[in-house]
């Protein structure tokens, strides 16, 4: 029945393409949410003292629009290539060492707290 390929069971992790591809892909989206916090850093309202008061210095107390629909988008693409991962993860565990990447669902549950708090914060 073995037709020259070899088990992908048997196979060590680091060796196998598919899982490669996962590490990757959940890598990029860690990295996504990194991105997706430094535009959160200029979307925000800015914070005015009573010094910038005083010397009459304005600053933004309202969310930067352009940041808020870039952020709402890179925080949409973390949590579907979050949701992705997984799936491919449940579909594809067959090994006794493989585990289910506990990370994921903490990057999907910060995408979804930040997506649902945004919108209630923003409109």
């Amino acid at each position: 029945m073995n037709s020259g390929h070899q088990d992908r069971r048997v196979i060590p992790r680091d060796k196998d393409g598919f899982y490669r591809f996962i590490v990757t892909v959940n890598f990029i989206s860690w990295l996504v949410l990194i991105g997706a916090l430094i535009v959160f850093h200029f979307a925000r309202p800015e914070m005015v003292t009573g010094l910038q008061t005083y010397w009459g210095i304005e600053g933004r107390t309202t969310w930067s629009d352009e940041h808020v629909d870039m952020l709402v988008v890179l925080l949409q693409i973390c949590l579907g290539m979050a949701l992705v991962t997984m799936l491919l993860r449940s579909r594809r565990n067959r090994r006794e060492a493989d585990n289910y990447g506990v990370n994921l669902f903490i990057l999907a549950g910060i995408s979804m707290v930040s997506l649902v708090t945004l919108n209630v914060t923003v409109a």
